[in-house]
């Protein structure tokens, strides 16, 4: 009898189990059943916008549900990215990162109101705009090493612009004058469309930015790109040196954006949303609309997608402390 018993109870148990296991499949199975927020803390019109537009696009036009778009500006998006580190784990907030967001703001800002490590899961690369290095053509050089020994003959004379303290133009640059061992002047501004305005009136020298700012200067004969900083040359570049062919190796450096979700959120649905933006990339139209971005493809699983926001905290830690930029 107790056999009998002790059996019934095994059973019930492994029964309850099965039932958990199955909702939690049917739950990751069935997502969305609800709309789906998509935050990001940026302003409509830049990249972080049209991510998030487009993947809530694909979400609402392959899955039936709603995804809509939350532009959460604020602390250099900060307050967007909390928003989604403090929602409930259940994949309906997710949010559309910079890198800024989660490996450059936590040593630059004094305050920061979540852990950009633990408090959020990066479930999806979605593309990454390349940094190129661009001067004046007011300046007498033609390549990189020209610069270069121009810069070192009159250390100090040469201005770069950035969107300001601690934005990545700001780092991108500084790190570009330390490897190059050459002192340029920082002249933040409000964004990287004044500090391009100043370029192509020669009151500036030198900006780190992506394709999508330099077309216009590029076009009207204004600007002088010097290399990129990539590994391999640029498709719609292809006459640019890289940084190493420059005479530069090992700067790298680009802008990129993914998918996060708050910690918790159970690993099926972080690959059934995975999946979906996957699905995403491969479409014409949105691997159009980033090409006109700036924007390439970055095709990583969500594992390597990790791995990769972890390596890259780590470097950019150093590359704050190298540039010598306080918290504010």
């Amino acid at each position: 009898m107790i056999g009998r018993t002790m059996t019934g109870v095994l059973w019930g148990a492994a029964l309850i189990g099965l039932a958990v296991c199955g909702s939690g499949g049917a739950s990751a199975q069935d997502w969305p059943s609800k709309p789906v927020r998509i935050v990001t803390g940026f302003a409509a019109g830049g990249i972080g916008d049209l991510g998030a537009r487009l993947l809530a696009e694909h979400i609402t036009r392959t899955t039936g549900q709603q995804a809509v778009v939350e532009n959460r500006t604020g602390a250099a998006g900060t307050l967007g990215m909390d928003a989604v580190a403090k929602a409930a784990p259940d994949g309906y907030t997710l949010g559309l990162a910079l890198n800024g967001n989660l490996v450059i703001n936590p040593f630059i800002q004094k305050t920061m109101p979540f852990d950009a490590q633990k408090d959020l899961i990066p479930v999806a690369a979605i593309g990454d705009a390349p940094q190129l290095i661009a001067q004046s053509t007011e300046v007498p050089a033609r390549t990189f090493k020209e610069f270069q020994a121009l810069a070192k003959e009159k250390p100090g004379t040469f201005s770069y612009g950035s969107a300001g303290v601690g934005s990545l133009p700001h780092l991108s640059a500084a790190e570009f004058a330390r490897m190059a061992g050459i002192q340029l002047t920082h002249v933040p501004y409000r964004g990287n469309a004044p500090a391009m305005v100043d370029l192509l009136a020669g009151r500036i020298h030198l900006i780190s930015a992506s394709i999508g700012t330099f077309r216009a200067g590029i076009e009207a004969g204004k600007i002088r790109l010097l290399l990129t900083a990539t590994k391999d040359r640029l498709p719609y570049l292809p006459d640019l040196p890289t940084s190493a062919e420059a005479g530069l190796p090992g700067y790298l450096m680009s802008v990129w954006i993914g998918v996060v979700a708050p910690a918790g959120t159970p690993a099926p649905v972080v690959e059934r949303i995975h999946a979906l933006v996957q699905g995403m990339l491969k479409e014409p139209t949105a691997q159009k609309a980033m090409a006109g971005a700036g924007l390439d493809l970055m095709a990583m699983s969500q594992p390597q997608f990790a791995a990769f926001v972890k390596a890259d905290y780590a470097r950019w830690e150093k590359i704050v402390k190298d540039a010598g930029v306080e918290k504010q």
